[in-house]
């Protein structure tokens, strides 16, 4: 199995760049839903940065020049899920395996080198997400969600500044969204909810900092999405809710159709969600 990234002509569809990035032995699936690919590239400038979950993380040129390779060895039980976050001169990376190998990783954006990685509070278990960096007051923070808990990290030193427990939830897929002072988490298996967090909390929030609880039509793989003061949220049975971000006040929840693993997207006035039917739906916030 060859790891490759590929550019294209946006204008006529030719294919500008094909570069192998990493090897595989193995072709099979550890998941139906996840490929070996699933983890989306970051564009910064004339730089690429690639990742394939534990197979391997890449920079390399919109010309398609390999600047460095590095693996960060884990076992994920279902693949690469999530993508890494660039802030700054930091790549970061979750990288959830199980108790031994959760931990939080910042590798050097020029290099590929580690900065600093902190393992996860035990216990630890999979999970899929994506990091999102955030400004609280007058400081930086990366928000990382893993099994059990999330929390929120000094991106220069990977110090945890804050950490939310949720019990049951692991496996998480959906990445945090930050808007009005609140963090939105998505808790994972078994049983999912959406919690808002104040992310301006030291030390274990759970009792101080949780804003609103959303246990109803939370999802477990596609991620919220914030459009001025409302939240959107489609579960993964295609059940669509709406809520105040600030209060979680439900204003409306509908069924869409379809089952849903993509995230929903906002653009030009009109919320999208792509079902795994291929069926496309368009709301108007």
């Amino acid at each position: 199995m060859s790891l490759r990234a590929f550019a294209f002509d946006a204008a006529t569809g030719r294919q500008v760049v094909d570069v192998e990035l990493f090897k595989l032995d193995r072709t099979d699936l550890l998941n139906p839903k996840n490929s070996f690919a699933s983890p989306t590239p970051i564009l910064e400038g004339d730089r690429v940065y690639v990742h394939f979950g534990a197979e391997g993380t890449a920079a390399l040129t919109s010309a398609g020049e390999v600047l460095w390779r590095t693996r960060l060895p884990y076992r994920s039980q279902h693949g690469g899920g999530g993508s890494p976050e660039l802030h700054g001169d930091l790549l970061v990376i979750n990288c959830d395996g199980n108790d031994v190998e959760a931990f939080v990783v910042a590798l050097d954006k020029q290099t590929g080198k580690e900065r600093w990685r902190r393992q996860r509070r035990t216990p630890a278990d999979q999970a899929y997400t994506t990091p999102l960096a955030i400004r609280v007051g007058d400081k930086d923070q990366i928000v990382s969600i893993g099994a059990y808990r999330a929390g929120g990290y000094d991106p220069a030193t990977g110090r945890e500044i804050w950490r939310v427990s949720y019990g049951d939830g692991f496996s998480n897929v959906p990445r945090p969204v930050y808007g009005h002072g609140l963090v939105f988490i998505a808790t994972g298996f078994q049983q999912p909810t959406l919690i808002a967090v104040r992310p301006d909390g030291e030390g274990d929030v759970t009792r101080t900092h949780v804003a609103w609880t959303l246990r109803r039509g939370a999802p477990f793989t596609p991620s919220p999405i914030l459009v001025g003061d409302e939240l959107f949220v489609v579960s993964d049975i295609g059940v669509l809710t709406c809520v105040d971000a600030r209060t979680g006040t439900v204003h409306y929840q509908q069924r869409l159709g379809g089952n849903y693993s993509a995230s929903p997207i906002v653009a030009d006035g009109r919320i999208y969600f792509l079902s795994e039917d291929g069926v496309a739906t368009a709301i108007a916030p």
